[in-house]
């Protein structure tokens, strides 16, 4: 555990939301030391504490995603429970929640009354569709989002249906648009001496900004990018391959001096030096027969063969990793990306890395997800309850 001041120390969180969109955007600024506090119902909290694979009753997902933050229960359809987390907002230098629009306004927490009490505040929304628009009263999680923001149909192959990543990518990347968006407000206020502010991330816009260069390509050339399976038009060649062995290859060797070396090692140096193939104009035109001649060198050949192949042509290339392969990989292990903990009852485990790597105020693991409630009388404490106080909150519900 860490005991270097973070680049974040100071920072009060908020955060009024579950599962995965706000939830991880707070735990990005928690990691880098922000003081994040969450709050979550009394009776049972946040759903992530069950979902996928539990270990004692909670979920392994969890000890990742709420590492660092405190857990406060408050009951927001008590009078009592609000009142605390107003008290919670106005002390709070970054409020995060991903409700539908319209839901905190209705509990008395929205940005006109938070920001009156606290009027340097920062205030990140996180929803389907966004505080505006035709839509922004619809439910939406992460796999609407990414549908209408063109991830899903530009994902798998032209003969089959749109497919969907293995996690859930939309949710991730709002959550990395809001922690972007916070630090960019944050700094606003403190550096240029402005006021607090929205920021307002929709689900499907946060997939949306990822999507290259599809909106022009639609409007001057009236192109339709399409599902072209693992291969992606107009980079070539970029793919994935299998070996005799049975493990996917993927080499990209789009470059125009690294597909020179890629085909000089697999002994074709006459597309090496085919002038039609010198940029990648030319190789898309012929991507059929170079993914062909790929296909037959890597087919007659075991993995670590290909790879060792490819690493002395200097032809980036990768097997597809599973978790398994992560795991034992000396590059991971190398960089820390697995850091060692122990669970409550003592069971060790090993958590991601944190990421970004900052050389002189890295993030670190303080405590892994918290128990229901775990912080609640020590924050209430830190307000200015007396214990008795809040012993009678707890009697009434609220907390």
């Amino acid at each position: 555990m860490s005991q270097e001041v973070k680049p974040l120390a100071g920072v009060k969180v908020l955060e009024l939301g579950t599962l995965i969109a706000g939830p991880f955007c707070t735990r990005i600024l928690a990691e880098f030391g922000a003081e994040v506090i969450k709050v979550e119902a009394p009776d049972g909290g946040d759903p992530l504490r069950k979902w996928r694979k539990l270990h004692e009753g909670t979920s392994l997902w969890w000890s990742v995603q709420a590492r660092n933050k405190k857990s406060l229960t408050a009951n927001l359809k008590h009078p009592e429970g609000l009142a605390v987390v107003r008290r919670l907002a106005a002390e709070a230098d970054i409020v995060v929640e991903n409700f539908r629009p319209g839901v905190l306004e209705k509990l008395g927490l929205g940005w006109d009354v938070l920001s009156a009490a606290k009027p340097g505040l920062v205030m990140v929304r996180l929803s389907g569709f966004g505080q505006t628009g035709p839509y922004k009263d619809r439910p939406g999680f992460g796999a609407i989002g990414e549908s209408m923001g063109g991830l899903r149909y530009i994902s798998g192959f032209p003969d089959r249906p749109p497919v969907r990543t293995g996690i859930s990518i939309g949710d991730s990347i709002a959550a990395l648009w809001a922690a972007i968006g916070a630090l960019m407000a944050l700094r606003h206020r403190e550096v240029n001496g402005g006021a607090g502010q929205v920021v307002d991330v929709a689900l499907y816009e946060a997939v949306f900004a990822m999507m290259e260069s599809m909106v022009p390509e639609f409007d001057v050339a009236g192109f339709v990018r399409e599902r072209t399976g693992n291969i992606m038009p107009g980079i070539t060649p970029s793919n994935t391959h299998t070996t005799r062995d049975g493990r996917h290859i993927i080499i990209g060797g789009n470059g125009d001096a690294i597909f020179k070396r890629l085909m000089h090692a697999i002994g074709r140096s006459d597309l090496a030096e085919a002038p039609d193939l010198a940029d990648n104009a030319g190789r898309d035109r012929r991507a059929a027969e170079i993914y062909a001649v790929i296909d037959v060198w890597v087919g007659e050949r075991d993995g670590d063969a290909v790879l060792a192949a490819m690493e002395a042509a200097e032809v980036p290339a990768s097997s597809v990793f599973s978790v398994a392969d992560m795991f034992r990989d000396p590059q991971f292990i190398a960089r820390g990306m697995f850091e060692s903990v122990s669970l409550p009852d003592g069971t060790p485990m090993r958590i991601p890395g944190i990421v970004p790597r900052l050389t002189g105020t890295p993030g670190s693991t303080e405590w892994l997800g918290p128990a229901l409630g775990e912080h609640t009388d020590e924050i209430l404490r830190g307000m200015g309850y007396a214990d008795e106080t809040i012993a009678g909150l707890r009697e009434q519900g609220a907390i």
